[in-house]
């Protein structure tokens, strides 16, 4: 069984910056894309960036380029994502998501459906 543990939220002031990570564990070799979501009380969950397995192809909400930036360690099946100039409205619980890389991967990584395996989520809080 696949499993994700996030790690590296917390509170933070308004233009500040915060880094997650995600390790993930339990699975054999194979293509695995990974990627990042949040959702803010009362809102759904949405996007935020998502990495190929060899960390070459990396995508991004309109909402957090030129901020955020997503890395891929392949070597110990971690992902991290560096967040910059944080903003009060993105506060939310991030969730780390991992899923194979196929087709539907590349035609709707914004979408939860390539996914398969959900880590608990981690709580980042901006204070304005």
């Amino acid at each position: 069984q696949v499993q994700l543990a996030e790690s590296g939220g917390g509170v933070v002031q308004a233009g500040g910056s915060l880094r997650l990570s995600c390790a993930a564990s339990g699975r054999t070799f194979s293509r695995w894309a990974m990627a990042w979501f949040r959702q803010a009380p009362g809102k759904e969950r949405e996007f935020v960036s998502a990495v190929t397995w060899s960390g070459l192809r990396k995508y991004y909400a309109d909402s957090v380029k030129g901020r955020f930036t997503i890395a891929r360690d392949s070597s110990n099946d971690t992902v991290n994502l560096q967040m910059t100039s944080l903003k009060s409205e993105e506060t939310a619980i991030y969730y780390c998501a991992t899923g194979g890389e196929t087709r539907d991967f590349f035609v709707d990584y914004r979408q939860e459906g390539p996914y398969e395996y959900w880590g608990q989520g981690t709580q980042v809080t901006v204070s304005s």
